[in-house]
């Protein structure tokens, strides 16, 4: 064989090599990411101008109260999700399901709740227990989506 093929046979394998290594190395899509069960266990939303007062307002909850309720989600392959909060006595109340879909580290989701239906755009951080998400939306319904909420959630399985 001469020198030249051989050149170009080890080059070859050398690049099917690399991206072979690349591809195993990748992160999980979002996509992929999402499907299954998850928990919040903190939530901050401020509210700067809270039902068009001149003054700010902000909630925030870490649910580490034994008496606190869960708020969970399942979210599934096929673009649809449940979501609901789970009380002490572990019964579900709350409960809505929606649809949901990601575009590069953003998260939408579409559901009615009290009433109305929330569609809404969050940014997402996973993280080693599960993911950070932030979203500016108008969560007192004053007309103006200036409020921030910010959400830890861990992954349950």
């Amino acid at each position: 064989m001469n020198i030249r093929l051989f050149s170009i046979l080890v080059s070859f394998g050398l690049i099917f090599a690399a991206c072979k290594s690349e591809k195993k190395t990748q992160k999980k899509s979002l996509q992929d990411y999402m499907v299954g069960s998850w928990e919040t266990s903190y939530i901050k939303i401020d509210y700067p101008t809270y039902k068009k007062a001149d003054s700010a307002f902000v909630f925030e909850d870490d649910f580490s109260s034994p008496t606190s309720g869960r708020a969970q989600s399942k979210y599934n392959a096929d673009g649809t999700f449940s979501a609901w909060f789970k009380q002490p006595d572990s019964s579900k109340v709350g409960e809505t399901t929606g649809n949901w879909k990601t575009k590069g580290d953003s998260l939408y989701i579409d559901y009615p709740y009290l009433g109305k239906q929330v569609e809404a755009w969050y940014l997402i951080k996973p993280t080693k227990e599960g993911f950070e998400g932030t979203v500016i939306y108008d969560w007192d319904d004053d007309g103006e989506s200036d409020d921030t909420l910010f959400m830890k959630s861990k992954k349950l399985h």
